[in-house]
């Protein structure tokens, strides 16, 4: 099949038809699933370009019994918008930029940093957590889009969302391991669970301290999955307060100064009003 390049070059750029009560949904579950928001034919083009690049750069290739809980979890590689020019168009898409926007009713966005995760045939789960525990930024003005590459039944392990758990502050010291799996499963009971699959082109974007899980993927394909982090483009710099945000603060915040917008070439702006 004759792939229209500049045909999915204009989709990637094109404002999606995002409904208010969508608007309303996030800010109160904090998080949402869109559906078509995403062709088959753009997801199947940059899909395989993306794959092919996890599988040029990944680095973890130990057998899966000798994995850690995080590492069985997914095989995860981030920025790959500075590895390649093609993943670049997808993850600067103004598409998706522009409802990251909107959901959090801000004026624009920056770029945070990318990731693929592939959880591979046999994988674990991806344990409860809130991404934000990770970044050293001052408000909860971000949020992730989750973009899976293929139809994604029960059994590949979809994103669940803890509903309006964005409020809760325990655990918020928690990183992605069994003891977050096992402690938030006892805090969360409260709190309902939207735990369904994807169908093609259905998209979640997600806040950045609302708490989600997956489950294991028992099927015999990876789940090939694309995210992008997106902060407020007025977010600024906080100290760092555990070693993994002084890890980001450097690697994905070019050690930008404390108190300052993050401004620097790794985290332009995607989409601006």
């Amino acid at each position: 099949m004759t792939i229209d390049k500049l045909a999915l070059l204009k989709e990637l750029e094109q404002p999606y038809d995002l409904p208010e009560a969508a608007i309303t949904f996030y800010q109160e579950f904090g998080y949402v699933k869109l559906k078509n928001v995403l062709s088959e034919e753009l997801l199947g083009y940059y899909g395989k370009i993306i794959s092919d690049k996890v599988i040029e750069l990944n680095t973890l290739t130990k057998p899966m019994e000798e994995r850690t809980t995080y590492e069985k979890a997914f095989l995860q590689i981030m920025n790959l918008w500075r590895k390649d020019d093609e993943v670049k168009e997808f993850a600067f898409s103004k598409r998706l930029a522009k409802i990251a926007t909107d959901l959090m009713e801000v004026k624009g966005v920056r770029m945070y940093h990318d990731q693929a995760l592939y959880k591979e045939p046999s994988g674990g789960i991806t344990p409860w957590h809130a991404d934000q525990f990770y970044w050293p930024l001052s408000t909860d003005k971000t949020i992730t889009v989750w973009i899976p590459l293929q139809t994604t039944p029960m059994n590949m392990g979809p994103l669940a969302f803890a509903e309006k758990s964005q409020s809760v502050e325990i655990g918020r010291d928690l990183e992605i391991s069994d003891e977050s799996e096992a402690y938030m499963a006892t805090q969360l009971t409260p709190f309902d669970l939207n735990e369904t699959p994807f169908e093609l082109g259905e998209v979640s974007f997600h806040a950045g301290w609302l708490f989600h899980r997956a489950g294991a993927n028992k099927s015999d394909e990876p789940r090939k999955v694309m995210t992008m982090i997106y902060m407020d483009k007025d977010q600024k710099i906080t100290k760092p307060t555990n070693r993994y945000q002084e890890a980001d603060w450097k690697t994905w915040l070019a050690s930008k100064e404390i108190g300052t917008v993050p401004d620097s070439e790794l985290n332009p702006v995607l989409f601006n009003y």
